[in-house]
């Protein structure tokens, strides 16, 4: 899963999505043992848990690229290499 970006100990990871057409945009948060998956459209926890504190810094991160989310997407489900995003600081 390629890897998108890092900042604060978080690492913003998206799937590929063979044969899941069904799946709305979306990408992947670590952060120590804790997994969560936010949409993209909206930008917004759909599965698992982060830390309070490190929700927030994804969900702001998520607001300013978002286009570039949804860029990177794009070219993972075209099945191209996504571009690394910049992160938060």
């Amino acid at each position: 899963m390629p890897e998108l970006s890092r900042f604060y100990g978080i690492i913003i990871r998206m799937y590929w999505e063979v044969n899941a057409p069904h799946h709305r945009p979306h990408f992947h948060a670590y952060y120590q043992n804790e997994v969560a998956v936010f949409s993209i459209d909206a930008v917004e926890l759909v599965a698992g848990s982060l830390p309070r504190r490190q929700q927030r810094l994804v969900e702001a991160w998520a607001e300013l690229h978002q286009q570039e989310l949804r860029n990177d997407w794009k070219l993972l489900q075209s099945g191209q290499t996504p571009e690394p995003i910049d992160p938060l600081s």
